[in-house]
């Protein structure tokens, strides 16, 4: 069920491709008197129009009034006091988040109105492109920072990214500051939006024609596979958002990609089922995925070398399916991380209180531009 609050708004703050912050005072107090009565709330104008101050909106209010994700948002469902102007007709047929109340009317790449139906009508192979799937979304930044750190070594060109986002997460990619920031740096070069997701630069219908059109349209080198932020788990062995990671594995091979399995790894989670190798990789990759990948596996040295230790004995679990691969995970793939456009962190930890969480991510991208020899 949804919690329902109406209030106005009164300041408009941080704005970012598709998303613009507000603070907006309720009209209603909460039951518990500890949740303030001005609240942090998400407008996303393509969908509702774009607030100011003083308007009245109706919002959705139910995962800020359990303290569970949404970034702490309330999340702007509709003006108030007035409709937003009708949006001017176009192409494109294909609606996301579907028979919701606030379904959406895209032109899907895939669309038989798209400029690019006959390129993708019968495409059906992605030339070998190394492909990148994480579990989480917070592994982007990382991977692509490694493919970067990877390309400079070697003196080669900086390869074309696209980042392919499933519907796991998020479903509006204009929620995540990490993909609007890598944009902006160039460090991607397309987010396509996949399954129920939506907002990309690129519409898909499924993970199959989204990394079709990362290659056959979007031009890229290599391809990076995650939900979008907002992960789901439950505390058990099947219950997370993140069994998604073996299906891409699976559609990557079917397609003629490489595929590149990166490790979900932590040595700084609460939770012993993430410490070392998490046991979404362990599902994810050891049984939902079908199809062989490599599987980078860090190389920790230092401070982290037990960590590097338990890391490479949990990831025995995915041979022989999977091909082990050790990449070196030193001060150099640190210091790449660390120079990342958007702030790098999973689960409220940055890069200094989890390193192993993005060197892992990290080594993914190294090896998958290894892979473009």
């Amino acid at each position: 069920m949804i919690t329902w609050r109406s209030g106005v708004v009164q300041s408009v703050g941080t704005q970012w491709p598709g998303a613009v912050e507000l603070q907006v005072a309720l009209d209603e107090p909460w039951a518990d008197p500890t949740i303030p009565a001005r609240v942090k709330a998400l407008a996303y104008p393509l969908l509702v129009g774009s607030p100011a101050v003083g308007d009245r909106l109706l919002l959705n209010v139910s995962a800020l009034a359990r303290g569970l994700g949404t970034g702490g948002y309330a999340l702007v469902v509709a003006p108030a006091n007035g409709l937003p102007a009708d949006v001017p007709a176009g192409p494109g047929h294909l609606v996301k988040a579907r028979y919701t109340p606030l379904q959406a009317m895209v032109l899907g790449v895939d669309d038989q109105e798209s400029e690019h139906h006959d390129t993708l009508r019968d495409a059906d192979d992605l030339d070998g492109m190394p492909v990148v799937v994480a579990d989480l979304h917070s592994a982007v930044p990382a991977v692509v920072a490694g493919a970067r750190h990877a390309a400079a070594r070697a003196g080669r060109p900086v390869p074309r990214v696209a980042y392919v986002m499933t519907d796991g997460g998020a479903l509006p990619a204009w929620f995540s500051r990490a993909v609007a920031g890598l944009r902006e740096a160039g460090w991607i070069d397309a987010c396509i939006t996949t399954g129920q997701a939506f907002g990309g630069d690129l519409e898909a219908v499924t993970v199959h024609t989204g990394l079709l059109a990362a290659r056959h349209v979007a031009g890229a080198d290599l391809a990076v596979v995650a939900q979008g932020p907002g992960n789901l788990g439950t505390g058990t062995r099947w219950g997370f958002s993140g069994v998604a990671a073996g299906e891409a594995v699976n559609a990557t091979s079917v397609l003629g990609g490489r595929p590149v399995a990166s490790l979900r790894v932590s040595g700084a989670d609460e939770r012993s089922r993430h410490v070392g190798v998490s046991h979404h990789s362990l599902t994810a990759y050891g049984r939902v995925a079908m199809r062989s990948a490599d599987v980078p596996v860090p190389v920790l040295a230092g401070d982290l070398a037990d960590l590097g230790a338990q890391v490479a004995a949990q990831a025995e679990e995915l041979s022989p399916l999977h091909r082990l691969v050790p990449v070196e995970a030193g001060s150099d793939l640190r210091a790449a991380l660390a120079s990342s456009p958007v702030r790098l962190s999973t689960m409220g930890r940055g890069l200094d209180q989890d390193p192993a969480s993005f060197l892992a991510a990290g080594v993914a991208g190294v090896h998958a531009v290894r892979l473009l020899d």
